[in-house]
């Protein structure tokens, strides 16, 4: 554990360093290198409930709002356009992107309008709108539908606040069971490391998941930044453990490659997170296939390069921006030739394999000679299950640790989103404080009616 321990805090206090804004503005993205691919990412910020644990972007659904939020988002996919980028690949994440779908509709048809380079949409959503009817056009649409379930159990859905809003878990099973055959990759989002989480309530969790008919998963470690953490101490009675996190990756990860009957096959780990019945399957981290992308919406991050351009995390701050004509790009941070190649290194390990002939043609050297701290610390404690000069793969170990550095860097990433929030107009602040409020009075209602059961 002292390994895991020392990584956690060295890549925390980095990417802390690394994210916070320095008060570099930017009113532009720059315009697209030759031969470089971008993916586009679309950010939707919208949520009937707003979860404890989640730290992105994203306000409480009004209707007025959204409708002038997705305007200026098709009014910002149009100056991406002007600038010259043409993306192979687009993911729209929220926030719950589904959440108004006409609006989605469209702006979808106007996004492949744009830019008919597109072979592939992924989109998230949330239970509730798993409905053939309401998916009847989007499937045509979207190639990868991603459903954000976090878990199975009816305990922990009530204590997110999402049971009664989205459903119970035997109700989001049926949902899952009617619409998985819809899209070519249906993917369900989970979470793992809970405060009360058990290797057995994870073990559970995948044996419901594997009657829904899905054909992918993708179970994230539980990022919360500090400020999450402590609305999650008030909600689930207990504090993050990251002491029980490689015990409950070691379960899921042997409870999802294992076969699943005499003569079958378990599902293909296709990165750190993700296990897919198709070895070949579009996965849900798009930063395995894509090291650089441009984001539109609000509070979107787009890598380029070694830079990392930070858009309005403001709502309104973002439409105004657009409706004056500028993007929503707030600020710029320069991450570094070293930082840029150590997001490198740990992207394409979070794929499981790094290229190593493509390092040196790169960078000059093989990475064990270009890294040599990073590479060693890996190498030292037993990472690496090929390491030679074509390609650097993982061992059991060696996933968990990069899982360990790819969970400090979206924590960092939390934290400066975190510190961003506090400084937003007062009624924005304020619908989180309400949201908060709700989330704790409804871990209460699910405390009460838990020891009425007993």
């Amino acid at each position: 554990m002292l390994s895991e321990r020392l990584l956690s805090k060295t890549v925390g206090i980095g990417a802390r360093q690394l994210f916070r804004s320095k008060g570099e503005c930017a009113r532009t993205l720059p315009a697209p290198e030759a031969g470089h691919e971008y993916l586009l990412y679309v950010h939707i910020p919208f949520c009937d409930v707003l979860c404890p644990y989640c730290s992105f972007t994203r306000f409480p659904f009004r209707e007025e709002a959204a409708r002038r939020y997705f305007e200026a988002l098709r009014r910002e996919l149009k100056m991406i356009h002007d600038l010259g980028y043409q993306p192979p690949s687009a993911y729209i994440g929220g926030g719950t992107p589904t959440i108004m779908m006409d609006e989605l509709e469209r702006t979808i048809d106007y996004m492949r309008e744009l830019f008919p380079t597109i072979k592939e949409v992924s989109s998230e959503t949330n239970p509730p709108h798993l409905d053939r009817e309401r998916l009847k056009r989007l499937s045509n649409m979207v190639q990868r539908f991603s459903v954000g379930v976090q878990s199975f159990d009816n305990t922990l859905l009530k204590r997110m606040d999402r049971y009664n809003k989205y459903g119970s878990a035997e109700e989001i099973v049926e949902r899952i069971q009617s619409v998985h055959d819809m899209f070519d990759t249906f993917n369900v989002d989970m979470i793992f490391n809970f405060p009360g989480q058990t290797p057995e309530m994870v073990s559970r969790d995948i044996d419901v998941f594997r009657t829904t008919g899905a054909n992918q998963i993708t179970y994230y470690p539980l990022m919360a930044s500090p400020g999450s953490e402590k609305l999650m101490q008030t909600c689930f009675h207990g504090q993050v453990d990251y002491n029980l996190e490689k015990d409950l990756y070691n379960t899921l990860f042997d409870k999802m490659t294992a076969p699943v009957e005499k003569g079958g096959v378990g599902f293909y780990a296709t990165d750190v997170y993700t296990f897919a019945k198709d070895r070949d399957a579009m996965i849900d981290e798009y930063v395995v296939d894509y090291g650089e992308y441009v984001a539109a919406g609000c509070g979107g991050y787009s890598f380029l390069g070694d830079d990392i351009y930070t858009n309005d995390s403001s709502l309104d701050g973002y439409c105004r921006r657009i409706e004056e004509g500028t993007m929503s790009v707030a600020s710029h941070i320069s991450m570094g030739h070293a930082n840029g190649k150590r997001y490198r290194m740990g992207r394409e390990l979070f794929g499981l394999r790094l290229d190593n002939r493509a390092w040196r043609r790169d960078f000059g050297k093989y990475i064990q000679y270009d890294m040599p701290v990073e590479y060693g610390y890996l190498a030292a404690n037993g990472a690496f299950d090929k390491n030679n000069a074509d390609e650097l793969t993982l061992t059991r170990k060696g996933r968990y640790l990069v899982l360990v550095m790819m969970r400090q860097i979206f924590i960092g990433m939390n934290t400066e989103r975190d510190r961003l929030r506090t400084l937003l107009p007062e009624c924005e602040r304020k619908m989180f404080a309400d949201s908060a409020a709700k989330q704790i009075a409804a871990a209460k209602a699910a405390d009460e009616a838990a020891g009425a059961d007993q």
